[in-house]
């Protein structure tokens, strides 16, 4: 199973066991994005600040999702996984009561390594798992559990938020992430150790550069890499400036935890019905849909004010949720599971370097047009771009 060895694990624990890991993602994702853009508007007090660190700390997570296979190579997933979520939880924890924000953007940092090699593992368990069932099907069940968590996420963060301070729902999130690990543990999964092989940094630079190239060589992974790109890109400028956009149009906290939440319904009504009618008709007629309408809503939102700029936040949720369940199937429909270890790492900074480009193009964007809704200008050009890529065959 992608190389690795499972000399024991529970009975009753299959594919669906991993998918339902989405829920704590979600949860704990959920309560991070409703506060973070506004905890980093409060220490740098700019948006287009606020973009430029978005863009550093993604620079970061690009640089550990392409040596992930690393981590992958010392130890194994089982292992790798409980570590990292009882990491997360530990950081987040110590950020819930953080005072100084060197402490604050420093913890960020260490948990950014862990919330990444997580972000793949839970994937790369369903794919060894996935048997008769197929990975969209599971994709789809992972993606409701997500969204399911992300539902609670923004109305738990808010009313945490109003009564304790904008930090402290970063202790909810320690909780969830503690939970999560315990139950990833009662899968009792015992794999093959890996023997430990002493690492040489420029051998390991230079399987780097190898497997990268590999990977862009190939024209089916190359599209998968760009669709990945462009649904992330959407995604990175709606979490970063959907609150501060609300907050500065003289909306309350509450009513910004509303429109994140009633966000989140498209995604959990429409993440198994969208993965199986994904099995049966493809990827690509969900994928133009997603991004063309997405386009359309973010040049309306250019131009939008008050209650219909509320609207459009969450009808555009209609989008995005028609690409969720899908817009990684290219690679792993695409790539043997003895590859996808191998490959997964380069494949997933798709999800970094958008969080790169895009804040710094929406920085560039409020500098030029003096506004903070400038941003969505950008977010339809890079939805329409997508689009593209997707419907040229």
């Amino acid at each position: 199973m992608a190389g690795e060895k499972y000399l024991s694990i529970k009975e009753k624990v299959n594919g669906f066991s991993f998918a339902n890991l989405g829920f704590f993602s979600g949860f704990g994702g959920g309560i991070i994005n409703a506060v973070y853009s506004l905890i980093l508007l409060d220490i740098f007090q700019n948006s287009a600040k606020v973009g430029v660190y978005s863009a550093i700390y993604s620079a970061f997570g690009m640089l550990v999702a392409l040596f992930a296979g690393e981590f992958f190579r010392v130890t194994t997933k089982s292992r790798l996984f409980y570590m990292g979520m009882w990491t997360i939880g530990i950081c987040y924890f110590m950020m819930a009561f953080s005072v100084a924000p060197a402490t604050f953007i420093t913890l960020d940092y260490v948990s950014g390594i862990p919330q990444i090699l997580v972000g793949m593992l839970i994937p790369l368990f369903m794919a060894d798992f996935s048997k008769d069932v197929g990975i969209a099907k599971l994709n789809g069940r992972y993606h409701l559990w997500l969204n399911a968590g992300a539902l609670l996420a923004p109305m738990v963060a808010m009313a945490i938020a109003n009564m304790f301070g904008l930090r402290t729902p970063f202790f909810a999130v320690a909780v969830i992430y503690i939970v999560g690990a315990a139950y990833f543990s009662w899968f009792k999964i015992i794999q093959e150790d890996k023997k430990f092989k002493k690492i040489n940094p420029r051998h390991t630079i230079k399987s780097v550069m190898r497997t990268s190239v590999r990977f862009f060589k190939q024209p089916v992974l190359l599209r998968a890499y760009v669709v990945n790109f462009g649904f992330f890109a959407l995604a990175a400028m709606r979490n970063l400036y959907v609150p501060i956009i609300v907050i500065q149009n003289g909306f309350s906290k509450g009513t910004l935890g509303l429109v994140l939440t009633l966000g989140i319904i498209p995604y959990v009504l429409l993440s198994e019905p969208i993965g199986r009618l994904a099995r049966r008709y493809g990827t690509r007629i969900w994928l133009l849909a997603g991004f063309l309408s997405y386009a359309a809503f973010a040049f309306w939102a250019t131009f939008a004010g008050g209650w219909t700029l509320l609207t459009i936040f969450i009808l555009w949720q209609i989008s995005g949720a028609l690409m969720e369940p899908v817009y990684d199937l290219l690679f792993f429909n695409n790539t043997k599971k003895a590859e996808q270890t191998r490959y997964i790492g380069v494949f997933k900074t798709s999800a970094n370097f958008p969080k790169i480009a895009a804040p710094l193009l929406g920085a560039a964007a409020i500098a030029l047009f003096g506004m903070t809704s400038a941003v969505w200008l950008v977010t339809g050009i890079i939805a329409l771009l997508t689009a593209f890529v997707c419907f040229k065959k």
